[in-house]
């Protein structure tokens, strides 16, 4: 009964609205369709996002066979690179969201709103059935009323005619009769008409009773079931609006942990010490400028800044000026790409791009042994199977291989020999400290306890204590301009001592024996060498590294050490 009653008050109330109830359900699914189309403009912009994501990691990425493939070997730009993949990573997850977002909620709802509109369809041409209907039998009921009204109206017109007819003295017993029987048809039609009157009012009331407490109510029910689900469906897929993006958050959120992760790997303890294993030169930093006493009529050592000789004041100084004011006046300066043997680089510059050059033929060889391989097994194939080549047409190839091949293995030799020869140059750091030298004779040199220098490294900065490879020391010395020619001879400044044999086989240098004893005729200025004498006619320059120097007071005024 409680049931029946709000069926009754949903007819009081919409029986009236069925207009407005399609207007509202039309809105409902305009609106599923402005949710989706809103959903699918997201759908574009995460797509679009995902896209701008991708296009700005590409473009920071390295190049290949470029310097920025160098780079990586530092932490930050091994970091930066790990940015890069997990920022492309990162859109991807937009792209999942865009992907869901479309099969999930777009796609969907556009399913659901083609089936929406069909039920929609189907109750209001139910309801519009409906009210035809009752509006039908409603107009049956109102002709069979106004057919039993005409024909009652007919039957007492007829009887009170009869009636006159019968009460007129002049009218004949016939004409009596017709009028009573027509008095009598007339009755009879009246009565037929009111039971067809009856039978069609019956028949409406039952027909208007169940149109309003059982059609009606039943297409109102079922355009409400309509608009809840509706509503209902609408709500889930706002829900799910949210899930798909919270599915992506912890893969998102391990991204950014990979990020942070390898922002935190950043070394710059180790970056630096990269950097200065690129670039060390190998060379020792260049010694203390000596004072240069002009207000004493003295001995001065031959500066940098005036070469002449001491005994002949007014020869002017040589104008050619190579090898003043240079740091490291044996070392050419490198123009264009310098020297196949990259001899104008430092030792230990040298050394690495040496190394890289055999590295790179070491991989030009073994990418042409693998292309060998691969065409002698599909000649073998060839040799089994005719039917599918000819084994000599791969002879030709093999054969530029095997020339190709060789003449890596040649340039590759080459280098070797120019490394083998740069590191023979490079004593190891691991040796024992140097001797230090105990007190001996020279000219004009006066024994005072620590009268030698103190330990030097060699010239590229390290140490040996295997006297046969320091057999094999070749410092690369370019001209020294005939600096020394045609002048006469320096005068001696000191003395000094060999710790570590030298074999001077380049221009300008002498070659020395250890614990051989030497004049020194120009001290070193700050390039790493040091300019002796060993007779009148044998004089040159040795490392300063290599030898312990004493110093003439009446040379310097004071005691001087290198």
């Amino acid at each position: 009964m409680e049931q029946r009653g709000e069926c009754l008050a949903k007819v009081q109330l919409l029986r009236d609205q069925f207009e407005n109830l399609e207007k509202h359900t039309q809105w409902g699914i305009d609106f599923v369709d402005k949710y989706t189309k809103f959903v699918k403009e997201r759908c574009e912009i995460e797509i679009n996002y995902a896209k701008q994501i991708r296009n700005l990691s590409k473009k920071y990425q390295p190049k290949k066979n470029s310097r920025e493939e160098e780079e990586h070997k530092y932490s930050s730009c091994r970091a930066f690179l790990a940015t890069l993949n997990e920022l492309n990573d990162y859109a991807g997850q937009h792209e999942v969201i865009a992907e869901n977002l479309t099969s999930q909620i777009v796609g969907d709802l556009a399913r659901y709103t083609q089936e929406l509109k069909q039920e929609r369809k189907s109750h209001f041409h139910d309801g519009r059935r409906a009210q035809q209907h009752i509006e039908n039998s409603w107009k049956q009921l109102e002709a069979c009323k106004r057919r039993f009204e005409r024909d009652c109206k007919e039957a007492d017109r007829a009887q009170q005619y009869f009636e006159k007819m019968d009460n007129d003295i002049n009218v004949t017993k016939a004409d009596v009769e017709k009028a009573r029987q027509q008095a009598q048809l007339r009755h009879q039609m009246a009565a037929d008409s009111k039971a067809d009157y009856t039978a069609c009012l019956q028949k409406f009331n039952q027909e208007q009773n169940e149109h309003y407490y059982t059609l009606i109510p039943h297409i109102f029910q079922g355009i409400q079931d309509m608009e809840e689900r509706r509503i209902l469906r609408l709500g889930e897929s706002m829900k799910t609006f949210a899930e798909v993006d919270r599915q992506v958050i912890p893969i998102v959120g391990k991204c950014l942990d990979e990020i942070t992760k390898a922002a935190e790997s950043i070394e710059p303890k180790s970056d630096s010490q990269l950097v200065i294993e690129a670039y060390k030169s190998g060379f020792e930093p260049p010694g203390d400028v000596e004072f240069e006493d002009y207000s004493q009529a003295m001995k001065r050592t031959v500066s940098e800044s005036s070469l002449s000789n001491s005994k002949g004041e007014g020869k002017p100084e040589k104008s050619s000026g190579k090898g003043k004011g240079k740091l490291w006046p044996f070392i050419k300066k490198n123009k264009g790409s310098g020297p196949e043997d990259f001899s104008h680089l430092p030792p230990e510059q040298r050394r690495k791009k040496l190394q890289q050059k055999i590295d790179d033929f070491t991989k030009e060889i073994q990418k042409e042994l693998d292309q060998r391989d691969a065409l002698t097994k599909m000649r073998d194939v060839y040799i089994k199977n005719p039917q599918m080549g000819d084994p000599s047409s791969v002879d030709p190839q093999l054969a530029d291989i095997s020339q190709r091949i060789e003449k890596l293995r040649f340039e590759a030799q080459k280098f070797e020999g120019w490394l083998a020869e740069v590191e023979g140059r490079m004593p190891t750091r691991s040796d024992p400290p140097r001797r230090q030298s105990g007190l001996y004779d020279g000219q004009n040199s006066t024994p005072v306890s620590n009268s030698c220098a103190q330990d030097r490294e060699s010239p590229d900065g390290s140490y040996t204590e295997d006297p046969s490879s320091e057999a094999q020391l070749k410092v690369p010395v370019p001209d020294f301009d005939d600096e020394f020619d045609d002048e006469e001879p320096l005068p001696t400044i000191g003395t000094c001592k060999a710790l570590y044999p030298f074999e001077g086989q380049n221009e300008g240098t002498i070659a020395v024996a250890e614990g051989e004893v030497l004049y020194v005729i120009e001290e070193d200025k700050g390039d790493g060498w040091t300019r002796v004498r060993r007779n009148e006619e044998e004089e040159g320059y040795v490392p300063s590294s290599y030898v312990e120097v004493c110093l003439d007071k009446d040379a310097k005024g004071s005691m001087t050490y290198i």
